[in-house]
């Protein structure tokens, strides 16, 4: 049984504390949700692990949506159904209850994705669909510069994607998903080319990786930033990204389907 937080939290990070903010900087984002709804098919009734406040669910389907946080289920909104208290590890649904199960975001916050894999997997005839990140790839950002221990932390905290993938069984696709330059759903590749946005620290808050990071330290590497954005130097190494219409970085659309 999983250890959970004073608001519910299941995983590693404590969103009673990072979370009260959280739509406000991460909104569902379109061009990511058209990949998707399109992976999931012609599946009806999907359920949605670590739901959160709902970012890419969508009215077209089913959606039973999974949340431990109190905290992130209060900011669901109206239109959304109420999500269930419980976690990935332990569904609490019959077997093939579902065409279809789906986590975005969130396989990297659970105690024992292993077990919340198989899970899903057993409650889903269908596609298993995971949008998360491939940790080979993180370090990769330019953020690591500036940054180095909150993506360290990014790339130990996220499976590796082959371990993802035979966990799933059955025929895995892994496709590179890329990031529009005006992202609305702020992780930190969202900011690829607007490096302002990491200067504000709700914007930081909503990436659960700062979170383990000493907080004198976090705002070291802050300072770092900002001094490197007002100075120019930012721009001299990375300012190319200014004007990229979208960037491949460790974003994955990862989906398995059954043999």
């Amino acid at each position: 049984m999983n250890k959970r937080g004073a608001d519910g939290s299941a995983g590693d990070a404590d969103y009673g504390s990072i979370g009260e903010r959280y739509t406000s900087y991460r909104q569902p984002e379109p061009r990511i949700a058209r990949l998707i709804e399109a992976a999931l098919g012609d599946a009806r009734t999907v359920v949605n692990v670590g739901a959160g406040a709902g970012s890419y669910e969508t009215a077209e389907r089913a959606v039973t949506p999974v949340e431990p946080s109190a905290v992130m289920r209060a900011q669901r909104p109206p239109g959304l159904p109420a999500a269930v208290d419980a976690v990935a590890e332990q569904l609490p649904f019959e077997d093939d209850a579902f065409d279809a199960a789906m986590a975005t975001f969130s396989v990297h916050q659970w105690g024992d994705f292993r077990a919340g894999l198989r899970e899903m997997r057993r409650v889903a005839r269908g596609p298993v669909l995971l949008l998360t990140a491939d940790p080979v790839l993180v370090r990769d950002f330019w953020l690591y510069a500036y940054a180095p221990l909150v993506l360290d932390t990014e790339a130990r905290r996220y499976p590796a994607v082959a371990d993802l993938a035979e966990v799933l069984g059955g025929l895995v696709d892994v496709t590179p998903v890329p990031i529009p330059f005006d992202c609305v759903d702020g992780f930190n590749e969202a900011y690829y080319g607007r490096p302002e946005m990491l200067l504000d620290p709700g914007a930081r808050q909503a990436n659960s990786a700062w979170s383990f990071v000493d907080p004198a330290i976090r705002e070291r590497y802050a300072a770092a930033l900002d001094a490197a954005v007002g100075s120019g130097e930012w721009d001299e190494r990375y300012g190319e990204l200014r004007h990229r219409p979208s960037y491949e970085g460790s974003l994955v659309l990862v989906r398995g389907l059954p043999d």
